[in-house]
């Protein structure tokens, strides 16, 4: 895995020296994606520069260096991730009479291009990866991301050269960058722990969607930011919602025993492609049903024990440790677990704006951040079972979302009409229980609201932010599917969409290459996703709960008993934190002078909250902790920028640097 930055000048007045010089501190930011090679590219005539940061996994020679230049020259790469069937797409590409030096994936990408164009060339990859690409016939830059959001790649305005990177921390490093916070993605922070692509908390900067491209010149990268609009410009090349209801349209016809057949070899497929590396592989196992299910292909697949990691929490009743222990002895793994304390836990805390850049507020992230830890002292790969609930019917909040929209149902409409409206005046109140989360469920118009209902945070996160306003997500359409499946699908749709990429999957991504760990996926594989949305509800919520038919596959490898016990999570005691050990540090964060001197948050409702819950009144935990993210960020931010300006005033005085 690796990391990718650069920029693109459309009147640009540095000359090479220089150019390598801005795009090698960029990539520079990214040392912890790729501590084993770098490189830099620039050509000063177009004022494009590319910087990669290699963490070698396939062909180790410098033969696999970045960026890359293609065959006939006219494409260069600055590439970070994996294509999983490039085997496959190189045996294609050498009967059509392109030859190759090396054995990189890389390599197999550009020859792709080369032969089939770039649109064309990245719909056959299946992988995981973000892609700069330079064209020097046509002087375009096309950025892309593959079609879940695995990898990140954000892209913005300093002044008037874009900059784009792996992480907000490569564009920070543009002495131009200083880029102030967007109040409408700050609401979308606290309405759901993250901000969802596009958009980003900086202004006049984004994200590449899923499964989308932008192709920019220097004529759209001069008409600026103002002129931009990513959900016109970028260009969606694989949708989730078109695929889903392309499958609900033709939906499996087997029985539920073809559909466990079916499962099995897709999963073996997908597992088998994602072990190919030429470092060791390991796998992240907490003892549920998805990470049960790729530990049990993996070994099946293996000639000798895998490397299993799992992470205990001392004095814990979630601790999942047990469970992962035993079916690790069962399956035979070559398995690591460690027990770690609150002290442990809490000693991440202040490093996560560094890890993250973008204030995330999914506190998973802290257990995640020491799994990968420890996974990276033995292995360079590791196999996550992300996915799994997004795909067969997971998670709890499905059933309450269900049984709501049916009790909804059964109201007549003047009666849900009138407790709609007296739960306006209940703000987020509503959130907290009782009759005021009652009354606001009568406002909804389908599953859509009804859903949203249950995984927002803030409700009405603009009354928490002076000036802002919400921008639309797919959580906020009445139907995400627009009625072209089940309440169910739509539900599954939605977090797919947005769930799935902007907060675990970058959750995953930061903390596995904030130690120089590559993550993957299989129960991601495009395959797999497919074939679930054509499968009824039915095979996917049975008899043994949910996600039944991926519970089928793996009774194939475990004993009933292992594989039939209630889903755990993977989650932090955020209550228990703040009420303790970080109390002090919330409570600076949270000083009101400091919130009105900051002019970002309504100092006296966020305050309020926070004496609620000191004072035990409301369970307040969850808002407090995605603004106490944001605070922190803020905090490290600024630190950042202090840096970047006394670099830049060292060099106007003839100190050295850019």
């Amino acid at each position: 895995m690796c990391g990718l930055a650069g920029l693109l000048r459309p009147r640009n007045d540095l000359d090479h020296e220089h150019l390598l010089a801005l795009a090698g501190s960029m990539g520079d930011a990214l040392r912890h994606r790729g501590p084993d090679d770098d490189g830099v590219w620039a050509d000063p005539q177009t004022g494009i520069a590319l910087a990669h940061r290699r963490l070698s996994i396939l062909d180790l020679s410098p033969l696999g260096h970045q960026p890359m230049a293609s065959a006939d020259g006219r494409y260069v790469i600055a590439y970070n991730g994996e294509i999983y069937n490039f085997a496959e797409l190189r045996e294609q590409l050498l009967n059509l009479g392109r030859g190759f030096r090396g054995h990189s994936d890389t390599e197999v990408l550009l020859a792709a291009v080369v032969e089939w164009g770039v649109e064309a060339a990245i719909a056959r990859c299946n992988g995981m990866f973000a892609i700069a690409l330079w064209d020097r016939d046509r002087s375009e830059l096309w950025l892309a991301r593959d079609r879940v959001g695995k990898k990140p790649l954000y892209y913005g305005w300093a002044g008037d050269t874009l900059v784009f990177g792996s992480e907000l921390k490569a564009l920070w490093r543009h002495p131009q960058f200083d880029n102030g916070v967007d109040r409408n993605a700050l609401a979308l922070l606290l309405r759901y722990d993250y901000v969802p692509s596009p958009h980003c908390i900086h202004t006049d900067t984004f994200k590449i969607m899923p499964g989308a491209l932008l192709r920019l010149d220097a004529a759209t990268v001069a008409a600026g930011a103002a002129a931009h609009d990513p959900t016109r410009d970028q260009q969606r090349y694989w949708q989730a919602g078109e695929r889903m209801a392309a499958a609900i349209a033709q939906p499996f016809d087997g029985d539920i025993d073809a559909a466990e057949d079916r499962l099995d070899d897709l999963l073996r497929d997908a597992v088998g492609l994602r072990m190919v590396a030429d470092v060791p592989v390991g796998v992240f196992l907490s003892g549920g049903t998805d990470s049960s299910v790729v530990t049990s292909l993996m070994q099946a697949l293996s000639a000798k024990p895998v490397q299993s990691f799992t992470i205990g929490f001392e004095g814990s009743h979630h601790d999942e440790a047990p469970l992962a222990l035993e079916v690790a002895r069962h399956l035979g793994t070559a398995h690591t677990e460690l027990y770690v304390s609150g002290a442990d836990a809490l000693a991440v805390v202040p490093r996560l704006p560094a890890m993250f850049d973008e204030p995330f507020a999914d506190a998973s992230q802290v257990p995640t951040a020491l799994v990968c830890k420890l996974a990276r002292s033995l292995v360079t790969v590791a196999l996550s079972g992300d996915g799994g609930d997004e795909l067969f019917f997971g998670y709890k909040r499905y059933e309450r979302a269900l049984r709501n929209l049916r009790l909804l149902q059964r109201v007549p409409l003047p009666l849900r009409g009138w407790l709609a409206k007296a739960a306006q005046g209940h703000g987020e109140a509503s959130r907290a229980g009782g009759f005021a989360a009652f009354a606001a469920e009568m406002g909804a118009r389908g599953i859509g609201d009804v859903y949203r209902n249950r995984i927002v945070r803030w409700r009405f996160p603009e009354a928490a932010i002076p000036g802002a306003k919400l921008p639309p997500t797919l959580y906020d359409l009445a139907d995400p599917l627009a009625g072209q499946g089940t309440p169910a699908d739509a539900m599954m749709l939605a977090d797919y969409s947005v769930y799935l990429p902007d907060d675990l999957l970058c959750k995953v991504d930061r903390a596995s290459m904030a130690v120089g760990l590559e993550a993957r996926a299989p129960l991601l594989d495009t395959n797999i996703a497919e074939f679930a949305w054509s499968l009824p509800l039915s095979y996917k919520r049975g008899e043994s709960g949910s996600k039944h038919l991926l519970k089928r596959v793996l009774k194939r490898y475990l004993p009933d008993a292992m594989v039939d016990r209630g889903k755990r999570g993977f989650g932090a005691p955020v209550s228990q934190w703040l009420r303790g050990d970080l109390h002090d540090w919330a409570e600076a964060l949270l000083d009101p002078q400091r919130l009105r001197a900051q002019g970002y948050f309504d100092a006296e409702l966020v305050g309020g909250l926070w004496r609620s819950f000191v004072a035990g009144e409301k369970r307040w935990h969850t808002h407090l902790w995605n603004v106490l993210m944001f605070q922190a960020w803020h905090e490290h931010w600024r630190e950042q920028r202090n840096l970047a300006g006394d670099a830049m005033a060292r060099n106007s005085h003839g100190e050295g640097g850019l």
